[in-house]
């Protein structure tokens, strides 16, 4: 594939791909409100940047709409993680900090901030994220290897990260990624996400066979949980 990066008024940065799987101009915007066209390869990249320019007030509805999901952290707030409590609370210190006794967390700021700001917000979560971080290595490894013995599967080795795409990957190696952010559902979907990466340690696509045996092991209810997961994103807490 190859790719360019454009500047759209309005939008910023496209990112257009040459994909030649690709029959025709395909628009999306991610979560992180990246946009991207995929076009096929004979196609032209000033095709494709027009066909986006086109599409501008698509785009910044979806952009908008994404933007309506984020959380906004406020004070005086409490966020229950599996493990944790975090609260917010705004008092006379001179700069945000945060302070951990067990299960309670707290993130102290500055009286005078402003709760709205962006820096303080990305402050607070990037703290959020970090407890999430720490729960998914607690939980996800040693639930991932129950599951699989389980069910008679095996894998290679599993990885963490704070990813936005999706819940979970499985590379041709049965290299298990998973997503920090799992720790934000249900435990029974968590369960779920799991058996579907532990299902493309034997079946790499998602044909009949795949969800075969994914609707076996999760006793016929992978269609209902796949629905439930739809419900949830990455980005809000």
């Amino acid at each position: 594939m190859s790719r360019k990066i454009v500047q759209i008024h309005q939008i910023g940065d496209v990112t257009l791909v040459k994909n030649q799987k690709s029959k025709r101009l395909k628009l999306h915007v991610k979560p992180d409100k990246q946009v991207i066209v995929s076009l096929p390869y004979l196609s032209s990249f000033k095709t494709a940047a027009k066909f986006a320019e086109a599409h501008t007030e698509w785009i910044l509805k979806q952009q908008k709409k994404i933007d309506s999901r984020l959380t906004l952290f406020k004070k005086d707030s409490i966020y229950n993680t599996k493990y944790h409590s975090v609260k917010i609370i705004q008092n006379k210190c001179e700069k945000p900090v945060v302070k951990h006794v067990e299960e309670i967390i707290e993130i102290h700021v500055p009286e005078t901030a402003v709760m709205g700001e962006a820096s303080l917000q990305e402050y607070i979560n990037h703290v959020i994220t970090e407890v999430y971080r720490f729960e998914a290595k607690r939980y996800l490894p040693g639930r991932i290897r129950h599951l699989a013995a389980l069910h008679g599967f095996s894998y290679n080795k599993v990885t963490i990260r704070n990813n936005r795409s999706n819940w979970g990957s499985c590379s041709g190696r049965n290299n298990i990624s998973l997503n920090l952010h799992l720790m934000k559902l249900p435990y029974h979907l968590i369960d779920f996400i799991l058996l579907h990466e532990l299902t493309h340690t034997v079946e790499k696509n998602h044909g009949k066979r795949f969800h075969e045996i994914l609707g076996r092991i999760t006793e016929g209810k992978s269609q209902e949980w796949s629905k439930e997961v739809k419900k949830y994103s990455t980005y809000t807490f």
